[in-house]
């Protein structure tokens, strides 16, 4: 008589999910993503509206047995309130695409503010998907007593599955968020290597980033109606570098004046804009860059909803 063979070991679980990071601009979205994911992929700025497009993030936390949780985080613009031009239609079509078919929202807002711009976002979400309030940039509090209170106002505008008042800059609350967001993620098959950390071209990631220095550069100066377009990406071999890539940029602004901004006396600021550009290029793309940067002149781009279309917005 045989025994019965051993039963077969258990396959380690495996955890995905979407999740949606959503608010009214400026309340620190994409410092947020770039903190959950470990490394830069959004990039940021003072000025409102930076963040253009729904940027996915990913991050995996492997168990050592195989098995583990892989977040997939999606960054959305701000949700604009204020202003309808085709640009400003296009990023609010992000903000709702991006609600579609998730697990997990974060809703993030300022910690001990809540905005007329933060009601109109709450009121986006769906009945049905768990939200985390993230009340950010509590580093900024003077008062952490009045935290509380505050939040239970915000409970009974909306019943959130949790909250966690937190600094993105504070690596101890990014491990809290993570935490409180494995609860939510489905047992199911990871969607990405272990390794990804966005779904983003390098293409893409070269036009957010001289983008991100030419906001940082010319701050209120410069209208946030301009955007950057890669007309060349080139990858060549190179036995000295290993790996070389040529990129031609353009920067688009709308007025001849905004041209003269961007460009600077004597051609100083776009020299700037192009060496900053390229120094953190070269360390997100682990290669020898060469950028080429100009500027072009585009009336009325931002209120046309085609030629939206054509510089990559939804």
């Amino acid at each position: 008589m045989t025994e019965d063979p051993s039963p077969a070991p258990a396959t380690p679980a495996t955890r995905c999910g979407l999740v949606a990071i959503i608010g009214r601009p400026n309340v620190g979205k994409s410092t947020l993503l770039n903190a959950l994911v470990g490394q830069k992929i959004s990039i940021t700025s003072r000025k409102a509206q930076t963040t253009r497009h729904r940027i996915t993030g990913i991050r995996t936390l492997e168990d050592g047995a195989g098995g583990g949780v892989q977040f997939i985080f999606v960054d959305t613009p701000g949700f604009q309130t204020r202003h309808t031009a085709a640009l400003n239609r296009s990023l609010n079509r992000a903000v709702r695409g991006a609600l579609e078919g998730i697990d997990l929202v974060l809703f993030v807002v300022e910690a001990g503010s809540f905005t007329l711009a933060d009601a109109k976002v709450l009121a986006l979400l769906k009945p049905g998907t768990p939200v985390i309030l993230v009340a950010n940039k509590l580093d900024t509090v003077r008062r952490r007593a009045d935290i509380a209170p505050w939040l239970r106002d915000l409970q009974q505008r909306h019943t959130f599955a949790q909250w966690l008042p937190m600094s993105a800059k504070n690596p101890r609350d990014v491990e809290r968020l993570l935490a409180l967001c494995t609860l939510y993620m489905p047992e199911q098959p990871w969607r990405h290597d272990a390794d990804a950390l966005t779904d983003r071209s390098e293409r893409f990631l070269a036009s957010e980033v001289v983008r991100e220095k030419l906001f940082r550069l010319t701050g209120d100066e410069l209208p946030y109606t301009c955007t950057t377009v890669i007309e060349r990406f080139e990858e060549e071999p190179s036995r000295q570098h290993g790996r070389m890539i040529r990129i031609a940029a353009a920067i688009i602004v709308e007025r001849p004046s905004h041209k003269a901004i961007v460009i600077g006396e004597a051609g100083q600021r776009i020299k700037r804009i192009g060496s900053q550009a390229r120094q953190e290029l070269e360390t997100l793309l682990g290669a020898k860059v060469f950028l080429e940067l100009w500027v072009k002149v585009q009336s009325g781009w931002a209120d046309d909803s085609a030629r939206v279309r054509s510089f990559g917005y939804e």
